[in-house]
């Protein structure tokens, strides 16, 4: 069977302004970012909308205070007021200064407005994942992931969920995103490559947002971590934090201690990934405790472990937090809390 050929820039550029929008999902606190579902071409489809990043070089910082019209004042107190305003593209000479009304219209058209995630086709899962909703703090203990969690995560790997992974790590897709590859195909097990975050804008530098995604596919999530990782798990942060600090921007403008690394539990799919991100990052949901676990503290932890090189994540407790849609919340452990049967069949 011939592989699909990727698709192309132009082919996924075509498929936003075909999006019919269905319903609205979610809003986040700060009402910044979006979440809704529709269907492109009769089949469903999510998009994730946000504001994008401003822009810091000073002509283009002038450019758009220039162009905001409809400015509304909501409220003054003392020397304090606050507005709400629109952008407009259109220009004009005395709105521009020295810069032709061309140039200006120009310049203010690579300023981004928003920022947008497609997954398209989106399943259920996916659906539930961006839809409001509560959430329930949750203690897993060894027992409970060894009888439950492990084998639905077994069945999460299954049917070819992570074709998009191992796609990017044998070189079909995404090569060109590629910002570094490190110890590939090395006899040790020990490569992995690191990429752009599909939340990065790939531009702003405390926005940082990386991924690196291991070669290896015996180790699917952190519970699958033990002592006898420790080297593995030492060298790799190292070797992130230097790609991050020398590949990513030019030297000097990210260094190593503005790096932060950690791994999610649970993480979206089950294929270890490290998240590499800037210390500055807005520390939102995917930072928060019960979701991010540091991986020097992870790694701290494994030293700290009694027994031998066997022992490791899989023998202790977690503590995070799961929305009351998932799966394992609905399934696994709002049925345990109210003392009824567990069932993660798929």
């Amino acid at each position: 069977m011939s592989t699909p050929q990727p698709e192309t820039k132009a082919e996924a550029e075509s498929l936003v302004p075909r999006f019919k929008l269905e319903r609205v999902l979610n809003q986040d606190q700060n009402g910044r970012r979006i979440s809704l579902l529709g269907s492109i071409a009769d089949m469903p489809a999510l998009i994730t909308l946000e504001r994008a990043a401003f822009p810091t070089e000073p002509e283009l910082v002038s450019l758009l205070l220039k162009s905001l019209i409809n400015t509304t004042n909501l409220g003054a107190n003392d020397i304090y007021r606050w507005y709400l305003a629109n952008r407009s593209t259109e220009s004009s000479s005395s709105a521009t200064g020295v810069l032709s009304a061309s140039s200006a219209t120009s310049s203010l058209s690579i300023i981004p407005d928003f920022k947008l995630n497609l997954i398209y086709p989106c399943s259920a899962q996916h659906i539930r994942k961006y839809s409001a909703q509560r959430v329930r703090m949750v203690t897993e203990t060894p027992h409970i992931y060894s009888t439950h969690i492990k084998p639905y995560i077994t069945g999460q790997r299954a049917a070819g969920r992570l074709d998009w992974v191992f796609n990017i790590l044998e070189g079909r897709t995404e090569q060109e995103d590629v910002i570094a590859r490190v110890d590939w195909d090395s006899p040790s097990n020990t490569g992995f490559l690191l990429l752009p975050d599909l939340n990065w804008d790939r531009k702003t530098v405390e926005g940082m947002h990386l991924l690196a995604l291991v070669q290896r596919r015996d180790i699917w999530s952190l519970r699958d971590l033990k002592k006898k990782h420790i080297p593995w798990l030492k060298a790799m942060r190292e070797q992130i934090v230097a790609a991050a600090t020398a590949k990513v921007f030019p030297p000097g403008q990210v260094e190593a201690d503005e790096v932060k690394c950690y791994l999610h539990y649970q993480p979206t799919y089950y294929h270890l990934h490290v998240h590499v991100v800037h210390a500055m990052l807005e520390a939102g949901t995917t930072q928060s405790v019960g979701k991010a676990f540091g991986l020097g503290n992870v790694i701290a932890q494994l030293e700290g472990m009694q027994g031998d090189e066997e022992a490791g994540m899989h023998e202790v407790d977690l503590h995070y937090f799961l929305g009351e849609e998932n799966d394992l919340w609905k399934k696994c452990f709002g049925q345990l809390k109210k003392g009824g049967a567990v069932d993660l069949n798929l």
